[in-house]
């Protein structure tokens, strides 16, 4: 036998062992991450209107949890100060590598876990979220303990910079900006977006999360008739969308 071709047969060997041990080498678990509660994602592409962000890696061997069609999310442009608002409309989840695609294994995910533990850093979750408002910092005149924080729903002078986290908004303050309701016609306008599916989906978690206040859904309904002009087969399918 040539010494070429014994030296490419060791080299093989070595190759197949080495990527052998790489696959079966255990994913970091992130046990040094001190996440603040709520913080979900990070922008990755902005624009004035909306945002895309990247799902952070769960701190065990999972999937990232892609938040919820019409779910609230916030973020902050740090140039302003402003705290913005947005509603997720899009969320997607895909290999990191564009080249290949995902396919079929036939595994449970436990089975994943244990066989596969590669898979769950070959694959991301994106999301696009609709910027609906946004909410000024404190100006230090304003008693923040007697009187609510101002909110502005319309488009904020500048969307969050890349990099900036992504936060899912807490109950209050879904309660607090849902008060008015100029966000709707925003929904109603995103360009790519299902926006009837959008509002309805919107207003049934935030109708859930006043615990089915009703006279808060009766004005919903009018604004969005008001939107519609009097499109009453369109209102007519979002409002059967919205239950408890």
């Amino acid at each position: 036998m040539s010494y070429e071709l014994k030296t490419a047969q060791n080299n093989s060997k070595l190759n197949t062992q080495h990527s052998s041990l790489f696959m079966r080498l255990p994913l970091p678990q992130f046990a040094g991450q001190h996440r603040p509660p709520g913080h979900i994602a990070e922008v990755i592409e902005t624009a004035t209107t909306e945002f895309l962000a990247q799902c952070l890696e769960p701190e065990n061997l999972s999937f990232p949890v892609m938040p919820p069609f019409g779910s609230w999310v916030k973020s902050v442009d740090e140039e302003s100060g402003n705290q913005i608002y947005a509603v997720v409309y899009h969320a997607t989840t895909s290999p990191i590598d564009s080249v290949h695609r995902a396919r079929a294994l036939g595994l449970s995910l436990q089975d994943l876990r244990e066989q596969q533990p590669q898979i769950f850093a070959m694959l991301k979750t994106e999301f696009r979220a609709a910027i609906v408002g946004f909410q000024p910092p404190p100006d230090g005149r304003a008693n923040e303990l007697t009187e609510p924080a101002t909110v502005y729903q319309h488009l904020p002078p500048r969307p969050p910079q890349i990099h900036q986290a992504v936060y899912v908004c807490d109950v209050a303050e879904i309660l607090h900006f849902s008060e008015q309701l100029d966000f709707l016609r925003t929904l109603l306008q995103m360009p790519g977006a299902p926006v009837d599916a959008l509002a309805a989906a919107t207003i049934r978690e935030i109708y859930q999360l006043r615990q089915a206040d009703r006279s808060w859904l009766v004005q919903a309904g009018r604004s969005l008739s008001l939107l519609l002009k009097d499109d009453y087969d369109r209102l007519r399918i979002i409002l059967s969308q919205i239950h408890l």
